[in-house]
């Protein structure tokens, strides 16, 4: 047995793992809410497997609630990949090259990201409204549509918030430099 073998000792990551950026608001919330809801998914789909199985039914309300907590799931993801910068981008860009190119592109991306989110933020906020002022309800519930789709403007304006942070970071330390 060779002694780098030894299960006891310790095994150092191929890739370090990225320091967590310096930010007021915790990533630990958008970390949460996404486990939280992946464990809500995955029980009330279990259940409806394990009623269909059992019954030759199943729930009607789990489809709506599944979409529903996609969506909050996709979002806080992507607002915790925003901030850590684990977004997808074309790397030979964005990560090489000078240091003044890299900050360009950083810039650049963030506030095409930023555009995107705060249009997606009115937008869905519209949506939300429309779906109040006409009473819509949901096909298979029949719950108000917009106790589903008010979460979309929330996260959306969230992802804007982090982004417009890590903007600000990004010209701070441009301007220091």
């Amino acid at each position: 047995m060779h002694p780098s073998d030894d299960p006891a000792e310790p095994v150092e990551p191929i890739i370090a793992p990225e320091p967590e950026p310096a930010v007021k608001v915790p990533l630990a919330i958008e970390d949460w809410l996404a486990v939280i809801v992946l464990a809500a998914l995955a029980l009330i789909t279990f259940a409806n497997v394990l009623v269909r199985y059992f019954t030759d039914q199943s729930f009607a309300w789990t489809e709506e609630i599944s979409i529903f907590l996609l969506i909050v799931l996709t979002m806080a993801g992507g607002a915790s990949a925003f901030v850590r910068n684990h977004h997808i981008r074309i790397e030979i860009l964005a990560d090489k090259g000078p240091a003044r190119r890299r900050k360009l592109m950083a810039l650049a991306a963030n506030g095409c990201v930023l555009g995107f989110f705060m249009l997606l933020t009115v937008l869905s906020a519209r949506l939300v409204y429309d779906e109040f002022i006409y009473e819509e309800t949901s096909p298979a519930i029949g719950v108000p549509s917009w106790w589903y789709s008010i979460w979309m403007p929330i996260m959306a304006g969230a992802i804007s918030l982090r982004v417009l942070g890590m903007l600000r970071r990004l010209l701070r330390e441009s301007a220091a430099s």
